[in-house]
Protein backbone atom coordinates (compact mmCIF):
# COMPACT_ATOMS: atom_id res chain seq x y z
CA UNK A 1 0.00 0.00 0.00
CA UNK A 2 1.21 3.63 -0.81
CA UNK A 3 -0.55 7.47 0.56
CA UNK A 4 -3.60 8.29 -1.20
CA UNK A 5 -1.80 9.54 -4.23
CA UNK A 6 0.42 6.73 -5.22
CA UNK A 7 2.68 9.26 -7.22
CA UNK A 8 4.13 10.11 -3.88
CA UNK A 9 6.22 7.28 -3.52
CA UNK A 10 9.98 8.69 -3.52
CA UNK A 11 11.75 12.10 -2.42
CA UNK A 12 11.43 13.51 -6.26
CA UNK A 13 7.62 13.33 -6.18
CA UNK A 14 7.17 14.43 -2.77
CA UNK A 15 9.19 17.43 -3.18
CA UNK A 16 6.75 18.19 -6.09
CA UNK A 17 3.55 16.94 -5.10
CA UNK A 18 3.54 17.46 -1.11
CA UNK A 19 2.67 21.06 1.07
CA UNK A 20 4.22 22.30 3.73
CA UNK A 21 3.01 23.30 6.91
CA UNK A 22 5.00 25.84 7.28
CA UNK A 23 7.36 27.02 4.22
CA UNK A 24 10.87 27.14 5.49
CA UNK A 25 13.54 29.68 4.51
CA UNK A 26 14.81 27.74 1.35
CA UNK A 27 14.31 24.30 -0.41
CA UNK A 28 16.75 23.04 -3.40
CA UNK A 29 18.35 20.00 -5.32
CA UNK A 30 22.29 19.79 -3.97
CA UNK A 31 24.40 16.45 -4.82
CA UNK A 32 23.77 14.69 -1.87
CA UNK A 33 19.66 15.20 -1.79
CA UNK A 34 16.81 18.01 -0.80
CA UNK A 35 18.48 20.78 1.04
CA UNK A 36 15.99 22.22 3.52
CA UNK A 37 17.10 25.47 5.34
CA UNK A 38 14.72 25.72 8.77
CA UNK A 39 13.54 28.99 10.43
CA UNK A 40 14.88 30.19 13.31
CA UNK A 41 12.79 29.45 15.99
CA UNK A 42 10.79 27.12 14.60
CA UNK A 43 9.39 23.76 16.07
CA UNK A 44 5.91 21.41 16.90
CA UNK A 45 5.11 21.03 20.70
CA UNK A 46 2.41 21.42 22.93
CA UNK A 47 2.20 22.63 26.36
CA UNK A 48 3.66 19.78 28.38
CA UNK A 49 6.70 21.32 30.69
CA UNK A 50 7.36 24.20 28.59
CA UNK A 51 4.07 25.92 28.63
CA UNK A 52 4.41 26.77 24.86
CA UNK A 53 2.39 25.76 21.85
CA UNK A 54 4.84 25.76 18.54
CA UNK A 55 3.29 25.37 15.27
CA UNK A 56 5.91 26.03 13.20
CA UNK A 57 7.85 23.08 11.82
CA UNK A 58 8.88 22.46 8.09
CA UNK A 59 7.07 19.22 7.28
CA UNK A 60 6.75 18.28 4.07
CA UNK A 61 3.46 16.12 3.66
CA UNK A 62 0.94 13.84 1.61
CA UNK A 63 -1.61 11.71 2.17
CA UNK A 64 -1.34 8.28 4.18
CA UNK A 65 -3.59 5.69 4.19
CA UNK A 66 -3.93 3.02 7.20
CA UNK A 67 -1.69 -0.51 6.44
CA UNK A 68 1.13 1.47 5.09
CA UNK A 69 4.68 2.25 6.22
CA UNK A 70 6.77 5.36 5.26
CA UNK A 71 10.36 5.56 5.82
CA UNK A 72 12.40 9.05 5.63
CA UNK A 73 16.19 9.29 5.12
CA UNK A 74 18.43 11.88 5.93
CA UNK A 75 22.30 13.25 6.93
CA UNK A 76 23.10 13.69 10.76
CA UNK A 77 25.42 16.69 9.67
CA UNK A 78 23.91 18.87 12.53
CA UNK A 79 24.90 19.72 15.94
CA UNK A 80 23.26 22.34 17.53
CA UNK A 81 20.80 22.44 20.65
CA UNK A 82 17.39 21.45 19.53
CA UNK A 83 18.22 21.13 15.34
CA UNK A 84 16.12 18.02 14.67
CA UNK A 85 15.03 16.27 11.41
CA UNK A 86 13.28 13.38 10.93
CA UNK A 87 9.36 12.57 9.64
CA UNK A 88 5.94 13.78 10.86
CA UNK A 89 2.52 12.73 11.27
CA UNK A 90 -0.21 14.51 11.26
CA UNK A 91 -3.79 14.46 11.80
CA UNK A 92 -4.29 18.32 13.28
CA UNK A 93 -2.42 20.65 14.96
CA UNK A 94 -3.97 18.95 18.53
CA UNK A 95 -2.99 15.18 16.83
CA UNK A 96 0.50 14.21 15.66
CA UNK A 97 3.29 12.71 15.69
CA UNK A 98 7.10 13.07 14.95
CA UNK A 99 10.58 10.92 14.95
CA UNK A 100 13.84 11.79 14.47
CA UNK A 101 16.92 12.69 16.18
CA UNK A 102 17.25 15.84 18.01
CA UNK A 103 20.29 17.17 19.50
CA UNK A 104 20.01 17.42 23.35
CA UNK A 105 22.57 18.27 25.53
CA UNK A 106 24.91 18.09 23.08
CA UNK A 107 23.94 14.84 22.05
CA UNK A 108 22.19 13.30 19.00
CA UNK A 109 19.36 12.03 20.52
CA UNK A 110 16.48 9.68 18.48
CA UNK A 111 13.67 9.52 19.95
CA UNK A 112 9.67 10.86 19.04
CA UNK A 113 7.45 12.92 20.33
CA UNK A 114 3.91 12.10 20.51
CA UNK A 115 1.13 14.37 20.93
CA UNK A 116 -2.87 14.25 21.85
CA UNK A 117 -3.69 17.28 22.97
CA UNK A 118 -0.69 17.82 24.69
CA UNK A 119 3.18 16.13 23.84
CA UNK A 120 5.71 14.27 25.34
CA UNK A 121 8.72 13.15 24.23
CA UNK A 122 10.66 9.93 24.52
CA UNK A 123 14.95 9.98 23.80
CA UNK A 124 17.71 7.88 23.68
CA UNK A 125 21.48 9.17 23.01
CA UNK A 126 22.71 8.03 19.71
CA UNK A 127 26.39 9.82 19.44
CA UNK A 128 27.75 7.46 17.37
CA UNK A 129 25.63 8.25 14.57
CA UNK A 130 26.84 11.83 13.99
CA UNK A 131 27.72 12.19 10.39
CA UNK A 132 26.08 9.13 9.12
CA UNK A 133 22.74 8.68 6.96
CA UNK A 134 19.96 8.12 9.53
CA UNK A 135 16.38 6.57 8.32
CA UNK A 136 13.30 6.71 10.39
CA UNK A 137 10.52 4.45 9.81
CA UNK A 138 6.80 4.77 10.90
CA UNK A 139 4.72 1.59 10.33
CA UNK A 140 0.54 2.38 10.45
CA UNK A 141 -0.93 -0.74 11.68
CA UNK A 142 -4.75 -0.70 13.13
CA UNK A 143 -4.68 1.81 16.02
CA UNK A 144 -1.14 1.83 16.17
CA UNK A 145 1.74 3.71 14.87
CA UNK A 146 5.63 1.79 15.44
CA UNK A 147 8.56 4.02 15.17
CA UNK A 148 11.67 2.46 13.88
CA UNK A 149 15.35 3.70 12.89
CA UNK A 150 18.81 2.98 11.81
CA UNK A 151 21.82 4.39 10.78
CA UNK A 152 23.16 3.38 7.11
CA UNK A 153 22.48 -0.48 7.04
CA UNK A 154 22.35 -1.30 10.31
CA UNK A 155 19.73 -3.35 11.84
CA UNK A 156 16.13 -1.44 12.99
CA UNK A 157 15.92 -0.06 16.01
CA UNK A 158 12.55 -0.07 17.65
CA UNK A 159 11.98 3.40 18.84
CA UNK A 160 7.91 3.81 19.88
CA UNK A 161 4.75 2.50 19.61
CA UNK A 162 2.17 5.22 19.94
CA UNK A 163 -1.40 5.02 19.57
CA UNK A 164 -3.22 6.47 16.43
CA UNK A 165 -6.84 6.29 15.70
CA UNK A 166 -7.66 3.76 12.96
CA UNK A 167 -10.44 5.81 11.07
CA UNK A 168 -7.81 9.47 11.19
CA UNK A 169 -6.96 10.55 8.11
CA UNK A 170 -4.02 11.73 8.40
CA UNK A 171 -0.77 13.42 6.43
CA UNK A 172 3.04 11.96 6.09
CA UNK A 173 6.26 13.30 5.46
CA UNK A 174 9.47 14.80 6.18
CA UNK A 175 10.45 17.47 8.70
CA UNK A 176 13.15 19.16 10.14
CA UNK A 177 13.08 22.25 12.51
CA UNK A 178 15.78 24.46 14.58
CA UNK A 179 14.43 26.39 17.40
CA UNK A 180 17.02 28.42 18.75
CA UNK A 181 19.14 29.19 15.68
CA UNK A 182 19.50 30.14 12.36
CA UNK A 183 21.21 28.46 9.28
CA UNK A 184 20.29 24.73 9.47
CA UNK A 185 20.04 23.02 6.61
CA UNK A 186 18.82 19.38 6.47
CA UNK A 187 19.86 17.24 3.60
CA UNK A 188 17.15 14.71 3.13
CA UNK A 189 18.65 11.56 1.26
CA UNK A 190 15.28 9.40 0.62
CA UNK A 191 11.33 9.05 1.18
CA UNK A 192 9.91 5.46 0.58
CA UNK A 193 6.46 3.67 1.05
CA UNK A 194 5.50 0.03 1.41
CA UNK A 195 4.00 -2.48 3.06
CA UNK A 196 3.89 -2.12 7.17
CA UNK A 197 5.62 -3.93 9.40
CA UNK A 198 4.11 -7.47 10.22
CA UNK A 199 4.88 -7.46 13.76
CA UNK A 200 6.58 -5.20 16.66
CA UNK A 201 9.16 -7.89 17.61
Amino acid sequence: MTPADATISDLESLAALGSWTTRPVGVEWGAGGLLVTAARGSDAWRHTAYGFVHETEHGLLAPMTTEVAIEVSFVLDYDQQFDQAGLLIRESPTEWIKAGVEVSDGLPQVGAVVTHGTSDWSVAPVPEWAGREVTIRASRSGDAITVRARVDGDAWRLVRVAHLDPDATVTGGLYCASPTRSGLVVTFTGYRTGEPDSSLH
